[in-house]
């Protein structure tokens, strides 16, 4: 069996690919949830990434996936905001979200490769 190196953000995390265990453990379930609201943009249409940083900074404002959104969409976001209310469509990828988490972590997270869904091309509402 491989010795494993101590784990060293410095090395193991790329800006476009890591390896989930990688991390220390307190991070799985934040970046788990994070991809998730990822994968949820691109199958609802939206070419939207939070990166660590932004998702970071909306967990500061709130612990609530709906109000989380609904903060993005006010400030990045305002012009989906003529045409949809925010709290549906928070509430649409909050719903949306939950599948894919539940789908990572019913498949086992540990075992699959982070996916840049900042990279995937697609098409995109409201832009």
């Amino acid at each position: 069996m491989p010795i494993r190196k101590p784990f060293d953000a410095r090395h193991s995390i790329s800006r476009r690919n890591f390896m989930i265990d990688d991390l220390p453990a307190q991070y799985w379930s934040s970046e788990t949830e994070r991809n998730a609201y990822n994968a949820a943009f691109y199958e609802l249409g939206f070419r939207w990434h939070w990166d660590r940083e932004v998702y970071c900074q909306l967990l500061r404002e709130s612990q609530d996936g709906v109000e989380r959104v609904c903060q993005y969409l006010n400030t990045h976001q305002p012009h989906l905001l003529r045409a949809y209310d925010a709290k549906f469509l928070a509430e649409v990828i909050e719903q949306k979200k939950e599948e894919h988490q539940k789908r990572e972590l019913d498949a086992g997270v540990l075992r699959r490769r982070y996916f840049n869904w900042a990279e995937t091309r697609g098409a995109e509402l409201g832009a």
